[in-house]
């Protein structure tokens, strides 16, 4: 990629060591043409766990026992409440409690996203509004689903029209396919990335081909794209995101904002190298064991994972083997 035509002559002696040694190797990250964003979302977001008690009670000290820990990594912000948060299973006063306790502990110049999306417009709206009140940055606002079936373009468009009419806060779309059913259609994200207040989504499909079309169609708005996942961070920065929202940061912080620093440098072949050990991992704690195996590998990274909230089990003796294998054979272990 070149170097984006904004830097000027005076910027060069700081940056061309970091370019390859071949002029026509400079392949840093380039800065796509369009406006420049409202709100840089560049950067590694770890979609925070919940800390729950043995009696299921959200653990608010331990909440605050990982997030000192998790000062100490370079992440752009953080997400609460996302799919990895057991968003669905927390009561409304929860919901509201852990966003004012993380933006106590955050720095002001660390993002803080919050889930506000509910299944009816209202609700999400009301809930989008609170948000703000405790202290989030941005609202990330997953598809309605319940009734996937009318989930049209159509409908769609007006749903997050309204929540970003009526936000006081930016807004980003969530499109995850796996806990919904509904992808965000290509038609809809471009419409929607024209509103002066919705700035970006977060895509957890993992198709590399859609997600370089919205970065593509969407390149002259205020408008950016996450990846959702570790597996495919590398392959999303080829073709054009800002950053990711990734469970495995929750665990291997360090290591992902290493991998985005080393794309965002053009340093390729040690970022490939560092994405294929981050592969089977992050599967393990997404598809494979699901957020009850991504709060025990917490655990041995030195962070406080805890129980789920039932109905989500906990994992087996035997899944626990497969699980530290995985991590102990791509050499985190």
């Amino acid at each position: 990629m070149a170097l984006s035509t904004r830097l000027t002559s005076s910027l060069w002696p700081t940056l061309a060591p970091l370019c390859w040694a071949a002029p026509r190797q400079c392949r840093r990250l380039s800065t796509p043409q369009g406006p420049e964003p409202s709100l840089d979302l560049r950067g590694i977001f770890p979609p925070l766990a919940t800390p729950f008690s043995s009696t299921q009670e959200v653990d608010y000290a331990q909440l605050e026992e990982n997030l000192s820990r998790y000062a100490n990594i370079p992440f752009r912000g953080l997400v609460v409440l996302g799919s990895n948060g057991e968003y669905p299973y927390l009561t409304p006063h929860e919901r509201l409690e852990v966003v004012s306790c993380v933006r106590r502990a955050l720095p002001r110049d660390h993002l803080l996203l919050a889930g506000s999306g509910c299944e009816s417009t209202q609700a999400t709206v009301e809930l989008t509004v609170s948000m703000a009140e405790a202290g989030a940055d941005v609202a990330l606002v997953v598809t309605p689903c319940y009734y996937r079936g009318a989930m049209t373009s159509a409908a769609l468009v007006h749903h997050y029209t309204e929540v970003g009419d009526a936000s006081p806060i930016p807004v980003v779309l969530y499109s995850v396919p796996a806990n919904t059913g509904l992808d965000l259609p290509m038609e809809a994200i471009i419409t929607l990335a024209q509103h002066p207040n919705i700035i970006g989504i977060k895509d957890s499909g993992g198709d590399i081909t859609r997600m370089g079309l919205m970065v593509h169609k969407t390149r002259q708005e205020d408008f950016q794209v996450l990846a959702g996942s570790a597996g495919f961070l590398l392959a999303s920065y080829a073709v054009g995101v800002s950053g990711g929202v990734c469970a495995l940061a929750n665990v291997l912080g360090a290591p992902l904002c290493q991998l985005d620093r080393l794309c965002r440098e053009g340093q390729w072949q040690e970022a490939r190298n560092l994405q294929h050990r981050l592969i089977e991992p992050n599967t393990a704690v997404t598809r494979r064991f699901g957020i009850p195996g991504l709060k025990k590998a917490m655990e041995w990274f030195g962070y406080y994972g805890g129980p789920c909230r039932a109905p989500l089990a906990p994992l087996s003796p035997i899944q626990i083997e497969e699980l530290r294998s995985t991590f102990s054979t791509n050499g985190w272990l």
